[in-house]
């Protein structure tokens, strides 16, 4: 099952219904802390997830510790029900923790206010699903475009286009900005979710089973997107993945099961690094 599917489309239904609150700008200032450079990016510490109570109670996670820190590439595995979704959730700011302490840059996101996580959220994360979630009658650079309006920043239209051109560009999309979803391929619309995601410049990109939908060439091509993400521009990757082969191209696996976290170590089996992308084929001129 998909780590995000409860919330789906969660980076743009939970953003829009939250948009009224993105012009408070002083809200995002008094939420984040400035992040110390000996602290790590994102700090888990006795999280515990319950759903229920009484004998029905289910225990989602298990009191999890975990770090992440500022430019990791980190794949989460497990089986269904291991807690990874869960986890996902948490640390998208989707959900919030029954017990225990989830630290952004310092701040206690377990404190926040509904209005302050979505503005951390729109603000610091990044979110590319399993299924893209495009808008099917919308452009490329319009889908890309939404999160910048999503957070009721001042930015003019013209400046949210080319905002979202260069994403585009980023991804190998550059003369693809006027297609639909329709008139792209697998692979191409994972490119342009992946540009909406980081079309806001995020510090932290949440994967949530990003190649599921492709196969192998494409799901090899966003790996090697992904990664060149990370490597060259410094945004954390955080992706669940039910996938070996996808989880080899993470610097570091996770592994969840029943609500705890089995193991965490440095990975192994790491992909070589290949060259970067080529870009997309031009399209067509009628």
């Amino acid at each position: 099952m998909s780590a995000l599917s409860p919330e789906v489309p969660a980076g743009l239904a939970r953003a829009a219904a939250d948009a009224p609150t993105a012009a408070r700008p002083d809200l995002l200032a008094s939420t984040v802390s400035v992040i110390r450079s000996d602290s790590p990016l994102i700090r888990l510490r006795g999280v515990t997830k319950r759903y229920g109570t009484g004998q029905a109670a289910l225990m989602a996670l298990n009191c999890i510790d975990l770090d992440i820190n500022a430019g990791e590439f980190v794949a989460i595995m497990g089986p269904s029900g291991s807690g990874k979704s869960t986890a996902m959730n948490i640390l998208g700011c989707l959900d919030t923790p029954s017990d225990g302490q989830y630290l952004f840059r310092g701040t206690h996101v377990e404190a926040l206010s509904r209005d302050q996580r979505a503005r951390l959220r729109r603000r610091y994360l990044g979110f590319v699903f399993q299924g893209f979630n495009l808008l099917a009658r919308t452009s490329a650079q319009e889908n890309v475009e939404l999160p910048l309006l999503y957070r009721g920043e001042s930015a003019s239209r013209r400046q949210a286009a080319a905002a979202a051109a260069k994403a585009l560009q980023s991804v190998g999309l550059g003369g693809w900005e006027h297609h639909t979803p329709g008139e792209l391929s697998g692979g191409q619309q994972q490119r342009v979710a992946i540009a909406r995601a980081i079309v806001t410049e995020p510090a932290v990109v949440l994967a949530d089973e990003p190649t599921g939908n492709l196969d192998t060439q494409r799901s090899q091509e966003i790996m090697e997107l992904l990664r060149g993400l990370n490597v060259e521009h410094g945004i954390t990757v955080l992706m669940v993945t039910h996938e070996p082969d996808m989880a080899a191209y993470a610097r570091r696996v996770v592994r969840f099961i029943d609500g705890r976290i089995e193991s965490d170590q440095p990975n192994p089996l790491l992909v070589p690094p290949r060259p970067l992308h080529a870009p997309a084929a031009q399209p067509r001129r009628s």
